[in-house]
């Protein structure tokens, strides 16, 4: 089986064809300097592509599409390099078993396989079955070290996964393309269509939920308008670490994220918007004002960047597409703390609130309306924890605003998840009244 290698800055996956086709030396050049390129595997008389390596090692990360003769990919592979240079860890894989040569790719009911894996030995295979009986088995992969990792290849020494999908009788032999045009300098134009290496979940307009008139939706709503922040009370960190964590989860390595500020008391509030809705046991349109965010705020000084919060055991090198971290709850509950106090404070929280002591000092019940709902503070230090609702138990994201200098001016919890921004009317912003 002759199959014909070709290498390209980039992917371009709504097309399915290469982006700046390169040569194979200027290809080397960028493996060399960790620069990202793909790799393309084509054979004779077959429109699609055998398969589509995406390499980027300054990313730590080598990917692998493989397609069917219908051009739908058909096995993902995310592959990442670590500690050891001389391996890597098979981070995440999905395959698609499609039905018949009529089913769109990624179709909703194609029957698929995902297997995710860290290195540590833990993984989670899931396999989803559409259609009739539907539903999702999970186990454990149960895989052996070898089949977790594999050894890092040289430059141009790739197996052919797809071999073993496609299932040629004979290996392989390959040829080189023909480089069609040349490729410009630069690779910073890439069409958006162009594959980029894997990214955890990116900021929302978090600046704009705290803007009166900015304008927003939440899929369910189509327009919701953001109207002024509420302040809430202040918050008291003399370590000048701050703890955003799940008071309602074990703590017995302390606060899933910390932030360092400066020590001192800052100021709680929360972003609200106002949105009409048809209200079915009323059966009218009625108006209603509700929390999205709440915050602890550092600075007046607006954020000019926006970062997603890492626990000291989150390892951005293992990142999928759209991953979050945050704290977890069992409970719809988080909370902002003095990380210097912590054990005190979530002792008083969960004294009062677990095991029902009353009249407990250093512990206070908020009734105020917000999203705020307990109070404690620890006499000795100062520190003090405010717990906030959230709606519903999970994963919650800690985004960290930065202003241009660096420094932190602001600390945000989405409690409803993250919104998209709407257009201004006639470029400018709406009312705070929808």
């Amino acid at each position: 089986m002759v199959v014909e290698v070709g290498y390209a800055q980039a992917w371009d996956m709504e097309a399915c064809a290469p982006w700046r086709p390169i040569s194979a030396e200027e290809a080397r050049e960028r493996d060399a300097a960790g620069l990202p390129y793909v790799v393309v595997y084509r054979a004779p008389g077959r429109e699609a592509p055998l398969e589509v390596r995406l390499v980027s090692w300054r990313d730590h990360y080598v990917g692998l599409w493989v397609y069917d003769a219908h051009g739908r990919r058909t096995y993902d592979l995310d592959m990442r390099l670590l500690d050891d240079p001389s391996r890597l860890l098979r981070r995440y894989s999905v395959g698609w078993c499609y039905t018949g040569p009529e089913m769109a790719e990624f179709d909703k009911a194609c029957p698929r396989i995902t297997v995710d894996l860290f290195p540590d030995g833990r993984g989670r295979r899931t396999e989803e079955r559409r259609g009739q009986g539907g539903g999702s088995y999970v186990t454990s992969p149960g895989l052996r070290d070898e089949e977790r990792w594999m050894d890092r290849p040289a430059f141009g020494e790739w197996p052919l996964l797809s071999a073993h999908v496609h299932g040629p009788i004979e290996p392989p032999a390959f040829e080189a393309a023909e480089v069609a045009e040349a490729a410009e300098p630069g690779d910073g134009d890439a069409p958006a269509t162009c594959w980029r290496p894997p990214r955890p979940a990116q900021p929302g307009p978090i600046n704009e939920l705290f803007r009166p008139g900015a304008r927003v939706t939440d899929g369910y709503h189509p327009e919701m308008t953001v109207v002024e922040p509420r302040r809430v009370g202040t918050l008291r960190v003399p370590s000048g670490l701050l703890a955003v964590s799940g008071p309602d989860i074990d703590h017995g390595d302390g606060p899933r994220i910390t932030v360092p500020v400066r020590p001192g008391e800052y100021v709680l509030d929360e972003a609200r918007v106002r949105f009409r809705y048809h209200c079915e046991w009323r059966d009218a349109e009625v108006t209603a004002t509700e929390a999205t965010a709440v915050r602890l705020l550092v600075s007046e000084t607006p954020a000019a960047t926006w970062e997603m919060a890492f626990g000291r055991d989150d390892d951005p090198r293992l990142f999928i597409e759209k991953q979050i971290v945050g704290f977890d709850t069992d409970g719809a509950t988080g909370c902002f703390a003095d990380a210097g106090a912590w054990g005190p404070l979530i002792a008083l929280f969960e004294r009062r609130l677990i095991q029902g002591e009353p009249d407990l000092d250093g512990y206070e019940d908020i009734d105020d309306g917000s999203m705020f709902m307990q109070r404690t503070w620890d006499e000795a230090s100062g520190g003090e924890l405010m717990a906030f609702a959230t709606t519903g138990d999970g994963t919650y994201p800690v985004w960290v605003g930065r202003c241009e200098a660096g420094g932190v001016v602001g600390v945000v919890v989405l409690v409803e998840g993250m919104p998209e921004l709407l257009p201004e009317r006639d470029g400018t912003p709406t009312d705070a009244a929808v």
